[in-house]
């Protein structure tokens, strides 16, 4: 039985464009309670307004997640306006435009890291506590496939940080699990957002226009969110069909067949 998600509160960071509002449209279509994070009230308050036009209510918790002392408040703030945490969407991430390793620098790598690994750390040690009170719940991480492998345009410092997404997440399973506290990692290939503009080349449209969309992510997440509380989907690694990282194989050898 799959379940409900009704009543749910949902803490999203990274939720003021591309996948983190995609997840908040999703996650409020579900019924859920929404609490949005993000550095922009700008890009956030279009996110609340999106989701408020849907049906759904949203407060926002302005925050960069590479402070501490912001995600400690946001926090905080969540929690008085809505309760505690049940569902948390780690969202938030970046890269360095000078990201390869002839040209990275400690500042650009650091930064990435900032992001990437101590925000999505912060986050979940915020939450984790009541979660144990409460008997369960459910930690959102969005890695990426250069997580799972090695791949050249994403960088050193991406690459790094999301292995340690996915380290962090099982390690919260390993641990957590016997709390009812269940941890899934998304790992996806490349998505149509604006972070694909700090390529050092920003893909063209016609390749955003075959790649993962926000809404497909989100999508995922809200399925793992309502899989029974016995079981945790502890990893989903979601890829685009036609996948660039393929296709001059793919066709050589279709040529070939023919």
């Amino acid at each position: 039985m799959m379940q409900d998600l009704t009543g749910r509160v949902v803490w999203i960071t990274g939720a003021g464009t591309g996948i983190g509002r995609a997840m908040a449209l999703a996650f409020a279509e579900a019924g859920c309670r929404l609490a949005l994070t993000g550095r922009s009230r700008e890009t956030l308050a279009e996110t609340h307004r999106q989701v408020e036009a849907a049906g759904g209510s949203a407060m926002l918790a302005l925050a960069d997640v590479a402070d501490p002392h912001q995600v400690t408040r946001a926090h905080l703030q969540v929690v008085e306006a809505l309760g505690d945490v049940q569902i948390l969407v780690n969202n938030a991430g970046t890269n360095a435009r000078r990201r390869h390793w002839a040209e990275l620098s400690m500042a650009d790598m650091g930064a990435v890291m900032d992001v990437n690994v101590k925000g999505p750390f912060q986050c979940a040690l915020a939450v984790l506590p009541s979660m144990r009170d409460q008997g369960g719940g459910l930690l959102i991480h969005v890695a990426s496939v250069a997580g799972t492998g090695i791949f050249a345009v994403s960088g050193p410092s991406y690459t790094a940080s999301k292995h340690a997404a996915r380290a962090m997440s099982a390690t919260i399973n390993a641990e957590e699990g016997i709390h009812g506290i269940r941890s899934v990692c998304i790992n996806p290939g490349e998505v149509a957002t604006l972070i694909l503009d700090t390529r050092p080349r920003p893909p063209s449209a016609e390749e955003r226009a075959i790649m993962i969309q926000p809404e497909d992510i989100a999508a995922a997440a809200v399925f793992a969110a309502r899989m029974p509380p016995r079981t945790c989907m502890a990893e989903m690694t979601i890829t685009p069909t036609d996948n660039q990282f393929y296709r001059a194989t793919a066709q050589a050898i279709a040529g070939a067949a023919r």
